[in-house]
């Protein structure tokens, strides 16, 4: 009986540790998702400027 009880600890034990993996991974992606949007708000404006400024000296060139 203690074999199989060792047994089904266990796999309680990796079932609750795989969870937990399950969780972190949620969190780095909303971490990483978070980061990803503030980056774009935050240079999205200095980026449009730079293609106008390219799409101003093309249309001056031509």
């Amino acid at each position: 009986m203690t074999f199989l009880h060792d047994i089904l600890l266990r796999l309680a034990v990796r079932e609750r540790e795989e969870g937990a993996t399950m969780v972190e991974y949620g969190l780095m992606v909303a971490l990483i998702a978070v980061v990803a949007l503030a980056a774009v708000t935050a240079l999205g404006q200095n980026v449009r400027d730079a293609f106008q400024n390219i799409a101003d000296a093309i249309g001056g060139a031509v």
